[in-house]
């Protein structure tokens, strides 16, 4: 299969700083549908808190939880759940320490306590509401992913006490928890197989510190011009930020896109 396929990023990539989609991408996006290009949303959320980003842009295909879940049309096609066992040790750990985990499964998440502040914080950022408290949800259903939330000072006897995981920080005071050398790359390489799609006809657009193995691994990765440091420096290419037409411009720049396009925005 030639069709390119390009990988969206949510958070500073999809969704602008006041977490809405500005204009100028969805109108990108549905040019690429157009051309029959496969559009797909990388992400380190799970599949419910992106439902209306989904249905806004009418993309059917993900790879979540930072490729630990992998949907193409709708249909499962990846997954990787965590060790319950791990998870368990680190739930004990955290508890003892007064800091706070989320569970996420295929589907939604679950926090381990209710009105911590760590747990407010990171989803006020979001502009998210406060989840569903449920500390035995790892008991109940497979976990794709976990989210610690501790104060700096703590994480490194968390990364110390567990190097079976991987914790990626996403805001000041959380943590993406993955098993050791998942990332989203390894989601969207399942992608490709799947589709039989080379490793060149991949675009991937993203910003942050959990996006460094996808731009880095992708046959052409595409940081946005709000993108952290280490992410611009693993990237073929850097494009505007995402309030700024960075995804219409990023594809025009790569060639998926007509350059008179640039008169839309």
């Amino acid at each position: 299969m030639n069709k390119p396929i390009v990988f969206f990023d949510i958070d500073g990539t999809l969704l602008n700083e006041n977490k809405i989609i500005p204009e100028s991408t969805k109108t990108a996006v549905r040019l690429l549908q157009d051309k029959g290009i496969h559009t797909v949303i990388a992400t380190g959320r799970v599949p419910e808190m992106f439902y209306w980003i989904r249905k806004e842009l009418n993309i059917d295909s993900y790879v979540s939880t930072n490729g630990q879940y992998v949907v193409y049309d709708g249909k499962e096609i990846y997954s990787n759940p965590m060790n319950p066992e791990r998870l368990h040790s680190l739930s004990l750990r955290t508890a003892e320490n007064g800091d706070a985990l989320a569970y996420c499964s295929d589907q939604d998440i679950k926090v381990s306590a209710s009105n911590h502040p760590f747990i407010e914080s990171s989803f006020d950022n979001l502009m998210m509401t406060y989840p569903e408290v449920n500390h035995h949800f790892y008991k109940q259903k497979p976990i794709y992913q976990g989210h610690l939330y501790c104060d700096t000072s703590n994480h490194q006897m968390y990364v110390d006490h567990f190097p079976d995981f991987e914790f990626v920080k996403w805001h000041d005071y959380a943590y993406d928890i993955l098993p050791k050398g998942a990332s989203k790359a390894i989601g969207i390489q399942a992608l490709l197989k799947v589709l039989n799609i080379n490793n060149e006809n991949c675009y991937a657009f993203g910003d942050g510190l959990n996006d460094l193995e996808m731009l880095s691994s992708a046959g052409t990765g595409i940081a946005m011009g709000n993108a952290v440091p280490e992410a611009k420096a693993v990237a073929d290419i850097v494009t505007t930020s995402s309030s700024h037409h960075g995804i219409l411009n990023g594809l025009i720049q790569v060639g998926l896109l007509e350059e008179k396009l640039k008169k839309i925005i």
